[in-house]
């Protein structure tokens, strides 16, 4: 590019001049290109450890003059084809005009003028451009210059395309074998990028972040502070950052993304809403400053147990004023644009939550040497918060007011309530819907579920227990009350370790439902999204899905042995709850183990409370462990196994011999112990969850693990461990309960002669914190990003052996070979989702309730893509058009996408299918589509599942009809027959296929003849091609001639298509016309040989006999057709490119003009008996492909590693600001 003319004193230093004359020098930089010897080595080495090959352009254009010493830079380039361009400008348009100049000054000042001009015009140019595309201008103008050049030497270096965006890039040192490379690693949003370029080797590896299997951080005495990325075939080790933390970090984020790209198939989509920075940070991207934040706000969310959509504004240390305690307690004061939250300094001292909903008052309190910068908050229930040592108190304050004042008091009641949850994706409901009278709808307030928990309707008439345990209950209540009064009571409470002793106490059932709202954070959803609940059950109820017949098929199942659910009123809340969730979350939709969770839920809380309940559960609290494949509970199954190796070693090595941990643990965790321990026990630990979180679960699993230690170690087999482990948690029991005894039908089953001791769930909750009450939320979140890889991973693994097995009997390729396809398929499909503008829809095309085989599909464009590198048919410029007509014939649905099934079927038929089936396919690519349906209705329309048995017992029928009738319709088997015969593949034959016309004929010889470029025999099979092109042609002439006879014996004029008499007709004729054709008898029919002469009325006189070549014409023909070609007989097919207008012709014939013959056609058995004749056609079609090579070819091309030993020309365009 042109540059503004900057001085340049020292010309040749690190430069080595390639061209010149008396004015301009062209430059190239040592250590670009080939050569340079040892100092270019050294440049180029610098330039690539330094990072300033980004901001150096490998070549340059000097200004020189007379004997001057001053040089002046005028152009540069990336490439040398750039530069080139530039020099070839400068001698045509400058060199002759400046040797009329008599001073060297002048030449100086004209030649900076003109370039001057050349630069202000391209400047002008983009400035057009940008101007076309302000917002991608916007996004760039983010990021600062020298990370913009960072990017364009990632895209140049790997070949990126200007979708794929950096994240950041950092120094550091890759290890090759047990030498470390020292290069830049280049994180992007889809792969880890390193290249490196040391004293003339090359290094460069790139890797797909849904490759990834494992990403931890360690440090080993080899391998010092580094980071391992281990993929399924390697290990790669990244050592000697700046900062390992920040760099891990942000590579924990980005495979998190790409493996919720392989569970949900949802790509990234970056936030354009963030705040800009009040200045440009160095080398920080938008996109960086967009995950930081995401990370900040999910830890946010989990700290304050806060909705999905909740974004952290800021956060601030200060001071809270604790009534409680009578003292300033220090934390972080986080404003949100819905919650203002407070959390201290030390853990679990007091954490505080304030919904800007409940806000009535804040204010700026006056300020004093013991209280700077005070502000109060004041509430609607009349609590007040003293907040105090802000930094900036005015802006916190007009914060909090801003939004404030967009949070009015009925924010949410004129707003449809569905509407506003953009996860639901729910369409708003019709005024009909909403005026219903309110008997009419299925959620009402007259429903007793609707005011109170089950437990409390049925236990509302028992008489009161004056008993122990009903004073325990008592006491429980009264401790709650004062604590309501101390610390405040809904969602503004100051959560402190009181709290937490008194919710290990257990909670009172009067309470329950309450704090478990509280605690969940569902309260808050409810009261933001009133009558949503209600709403959605309309638009639920009543709709037929896989999830509601699950749901009707497990609902007795959901604790039979409670009496709220032995009869309708339980079971009827309990679908409600279950449909109208399955209906606003169809990714999960209904999963097993959902209904004894809800059903307990429904216990304590109304049915909207339960919901939201559910939705707290599934959504948040226990991400991903109710979708389709349990990925969370098996990535926390995989976290007990880490605990269990860690805190029990001894004890993890013989359950890992007996396989005990995966079989047990599962349960444990998908139903909250639920289902392994009777219920009144099992609910303190649901009490405990809610408030802790998932971390709970985990120490009473060690706890039962490590009371059960000695009997495990003594077991020899997976069963005697999982009975004992089974009967201890059937003996774990709650004195202190006031309900009625619910019996636990797993311990009346295994109870045996001498049952175990029971044990109280309170000592060993206890036990549990005691032993095990060190474990942190951020160590389990650690944890289970490590396992989350390993389980989504070994999920794909899965996956993919099933469509091997599945595709193993359709398919005539190996196992290795199936996989390696479903791999670059399934590769295919998910680049789609990251790179193009049709990103969105390629992202709804992955459909996780479709069998595996058709869960991911890809469109016409990446169709074509993989044809060209895969299929054995390559046919040069010709190949796009071949895989469009096969994608066409293989979307049978017709939209759009073509799934795995279909494309191992259409590659199955090419490598390894025998001659005809090959031949078969080829035909049905080049016929008319309006063909291949008008057939696919035939046989629709005419195949109407009567055979000539039911027909002949129709006719025979007389009289008694009715009663053959009645017979049949209680005759089963009849049915069953019919609907096997319904499942039954039609078998094509190639009698079923259409006649092909003279257009898709010459279609067909134009594929053939692209077809055999670099074959061994090509030479021989362009003259079969021809001979099989000319017999083809002389004979559609026949069948044509004697159709139009057979016509005009029947006085009907011809139609085309033909009619199915002519075509009958012709069909009787044909095999007499391709036997004269192959044989040349003379002893044909007077008919045929009159036909012929007709055919040939038109013919000029015979061509002279072909010429050699003069010359050679690959300039002018395919470049996949590189070997020499000819005329090979009189009349045959020419061996060149055929125009689109051509009319091939047989026997020297010729037609007027270029118009195609509509009544000309043949079939595919006079195509196939011609091919028969000739032996390179047979040989070439009969030989079976490899497609080894071509995966190989493709899987490189991914450029998963290579080293180059010479200098390689690493050239970046500069980026001038």
């Amino acid at each position: 590019m042109w540059v503004t003319p900057e001085e340049v004193l020292v010309a040749h230093a690190l430069w080595v001049s390639e061209r010149a004359n008396p004015f301009f020098i062209l430059q190239r930089r040592k250590g670009h290109g080939k050569g340079g010897g040892f100092t270019g080595l050294l440049v180029g080495t610098l330039d690539v450890v330094l990072d300033s090959s980004a901001r150096v352009a490998p070549y340059r254009i000097l200004l020189q003059t007379g004997d001057s010493q001053v040089y002046w830079s005028i152009a540069c380039g990336c490439s040398r084809k750039d530069i080139t361009t530039h020099w070839e400008w400068l001698e045509t348009n400058l060199l002759q005009t400046l040797s009329i100049f008599d001073n060297d000054e002048d030449i100086t000042t004209f030649v900076k003028g003109k370039i001057s001009v050349r630069c202000t015009c391209s400047w002008l140019g983009k400035g057009i451009i940008a101007e076309e595309n302000k917002s991608k201008q916007a996004q760039e103008e983010e990021d600062s210059g020298k990370f913009r050049e960072a990017e364009l030497k990632m895209r140049k270096l790997f070949g990126m395309p200007e979708e794929e965006k950096l994240v950041n890039y950092y120094s550091c040192s890759f290890w090759k074998g047990r030498v470390p490379r020292q290069g830049w690693l280049y994180l992007t949003v889809n792969h880890i990028c390193f290249y490196s370029f040391l004293l003339g080797k090359e290094v460069t590896l790139v890797i797909q972040w849904t490759d990834v299997t494992r990403l931890e951080k360690n440090a080993t005495l080899l391998f010092p502070e580094s980071v391992r990325v281990s993929t399924r075939d390697t290990e790669h080790f990244f050592s000697m950052f700046l900062n390992i933390n920040d760099t891990f970090k942000l590579m924990e984020q980005l495979a998190t993304i790409a493996m919720r790209q392989l569970l949900d198939n949802e790509g990234f989509a970056a936030d354009h809403s963030l705040p800009k920075p009040c200045k440009t940070l160095k080398n920080v991207s938008a996109l960086k400053r967009d995950l930081d934040a995401r990370a900040k706000n999910e830890r946010y969310r989990a700290l304050f147990r806060l909705t999905q959509d909740e974004r952290l504004d800021g956060h601030t240390d200060c001071t809270l004023w604790a009534p409680f305690a009578k003292m300033h307690v220090t934390g972080q004061l986080f404003i949100s644009n819905n919650y203002i939250c407070f959390a201290s300094r030390e853990e679990d001292l007091c954490n505080l939550i304030i919904p800007l909903r409940e806000v009535s008052v804040v204010e700026k309190a006056d300020s004093s040497s013991v209280l700077p910068c005070p502000v109060s908050i004041s509430t609607k229930n009349k609590m007040n918060f003293l907040f105090a040592n802000l930094k900036d108190r005015d802006f916190l304050v007009q914060r909090i007011s801003d939004f404030l004042q967009r949070t009015p008091d009925r924010m949410w009641s004129d707003a449809n309530p569905i509407g506003s949850l953009g996860s639901s994706g729910l369409p708003s409901s019709s005024p009909g819907t909403a005026g219903a009278s309110q008997a009419q709808r299925h959620y009402h307030p007259g429903l007793p579920t609707a005011a109170q928990g089950l437990l409390h309707i049925y236990q509302k008439d028992a008489p009161e227990d004056p008993g122990p345990r009903a004073a325990k209950e008592k006491m429980k209540e009264e401790s709650w009350k004062i604590h309501f009064f101390e610390f405040g009571r809904g969602v503004c409470m100051y959560r402190t370790s009181k709290t937490r002793e008194l919710v290990l106490n257990g909670l009172p059932q009067s309470l329950r439902g309450e704090l478990w709202l509280l605690f969940s954070g569902a309260q808050n959803e409810m009261a933001t999204h009133p009558g949503y609940y209600s709403d959605l059950l309309e638009q639920a109820m009543g709709r037929c899905s896989l999830a509601t017949e699950e749901i009707e098929r497990d609902l007795h199942r959901s604790m039979p042995e409670h009496r709220a659910f032995q009869n309708e009123m339980g079971i009827a809340a309990l679908r409600r709850v279950l449909t109208a969730y399955a209906h606003r979350n169809p990714g999960i939709g209904y999963c097993q183990a959902m209904n004894i969770v809800a059903s307990v839920l429904l216990l304590y809380c109304t049915e909207e409370e339960a919901f939201w309940l559910l939705v707290a559960l599934c959504e948040r609290m226990l991400p991903d462990y109710y979708n389709t494949r349990v990925v969370g509970a098996l990535v926390d199954q995989g976290v007990f196994e880490e605990l269990t190796k860690a805190c029990l070693p001894l004890l993890y090595e013989h359950m890992q011999e007996l396989g005990v941990i995966s079989t047990i643990s599962l349960s444990w965790f998908l139903t909250l112990f639920l289902s392994v321990m009777p219920f009144d026990s099992a609910v303190l630990l649901v009490d405990c969850f809610f408030f802790e979180g998932i971390k709970v679960i985990f120490q009473v699993a060690l706890a039962v693990l490590h009371d059960n230690m000695d009997a495990l170690l003594a077991c020899n087999d997976e069963g005697e461990a999982m009975t004992i482990l089974g009967r201890f948690l059937d003996n774990v029991v709650n004195k202190q309960t006031v309900s009625p005894p619910i019996p636990h039908l797993h311990a009346l089953l295994t109870s045996g002669d001498q049952p175990p001791p029971e044990i109280d769930v309170f000592d060993l909750i206890k036990s549990s914190y005691e032993k095990f009450g060190s474990l942190r939320s951020d160590v389990i979140e650690q944890m289970r990003f490590k396992q989350r890889l390993k389980v989504i991973q070994s999920l794909e693994d899965t996956a993919k052996r099933s469509v091997v097995r599945a595709m193993m009997t359709e398919s005539a390729f190996s196992i290795e070979e199936l996989e390696e396809l479903f791999c670059l398929f399934k590769a295919k499909h998910i680049t789609s989702c990251y790179w193009g503008a049709s990103s969105s829809a390629a992202a709804n095309r992955h459909d996780p309730s479709l069998p595996y085989l058709e869960q991911y599909r890809i469109d016409l464009g990446q169709f074509c893509q993989l044809f060209a590198a895969l299929a054995p048919w390559v046919c040069g410029l010709h190949t796009p058009i071949l895989a469009a007509r096969l994608f066409r014939l293989l979307d049978r649905n017709k939209d759009g996408l073509v799934n795995f099934k279909e494309f191992i079927t259409g590659l199955s038929g090419m490598y390894h299918g025998d001659m005809t089936e090959k031949l078969k396919l080829l035909y049905k690519l080049h016929l008319n589509p309006e063909a291949e349906s008008a057939l696919e209705a035939t046989h629709f329309f005419t195949d109407d599942g009567s055979s000539e048995d039911d027909l002949r017992e129709a006719a025979e029928g007389g009289g008694d009809g009715e009663d053959k009738k009645e017979d049949k319709v209680k005759d089963y088997k009849y049915y069953l027959r019919m609907w096997a015969k319904e499942k039954e593949p039609e078998k094509e034959t190639i009698k079923d296929l259409p006649r092909m016309c003279q257009e898709h004929f010459i279609e067909l010889c134009k594929t053939l003849y692209n077809m055999f470029s670099e074959e061994p025999r090509e030479q021989e099979l362009y003259h079969s091609i021809a001979t099989v092109a000319s017999l083809l042609l002389r004979i559609g002439e026949v069948a044509k001639k004697f159709t139009n006879n057979g016509a005009k014996g029947a006085k009907a004029p011809a139609p085309s298509p033909l009619p199915p008499a002519a075509a009958a007709s012709a069909a009787a004729v044909q095999p007499e016309g391709e036997e004269w054709c192959r044989e040349g008898s003379s002893e044909q029919s007077q008919d045929v040989c009159k036909a012929l002469a007709e055919a040939q009325l038109d013919s000029l006189p015979s061509p002279p006999p072909p010429q050699p070549l003069q010359g050679s014409d690959e300039d002018g023909r395919d470049d996949t057709s590189v070997s020499s070609y000819s005329m090979v007989s009189t009349g045959s097919l020419p061996c060149d490119d055929i125009a689109d207008d051509t009319v091939l012709i047989g026997c020297g014939e010729q037609r007027r003009g270029s118009v195609v013959d509509s009544d000309w056609s043949i079939t595919f058995e006079q195509m196939l008996a011609s091919v028969l004749t000739e032996a390179p056609l047979v040989d070439y079609f009969e030989k079976k492909g490899d497609i080894q090579n071509k995966m190989a070819a493709c899987k490189a091309q991914r450029n998963v590693e290579r080293q180059i030993s010479s200098s390689s020309d690493h050239e970046l365009a500069q980026n001038s600001v």
